[in-house]
């Protein structure tokens, strides 16, 4: 089975965010919610608020420029 690059997910205090995305991009996030909720045994999926921000995290701390830069 493939690993996907984003893990387990904590829980943390929330700060609130709001953002539009495309349709195409809602989707793909509600498929990869359903594929990262079997990987990871999680009983459901979880919502796009619980989810992108730890793939936001994760894309951040593998940008090495940004992290040179900063």
């Amino acid at each position: 089975m493939t690993k996907l690059r984003l893990g387990p997910i904590p829980e943390d205090k929330p700060v609130k965010l709001t953002l539009e995305i495309s349709g195409a991009l809602a989707r793909d996030l509600a498929d990869y919610a359903e594929v990262h909720a079997k990987l990871t045994g999680l009983a459901s999926a979880l919502t796009p608020e619980k989810l992108i921000p730890p793939m936001i995290e994760r894309f951040i701390a593998g940008d090495r420029e940004f992290s040179k830069q900063r």
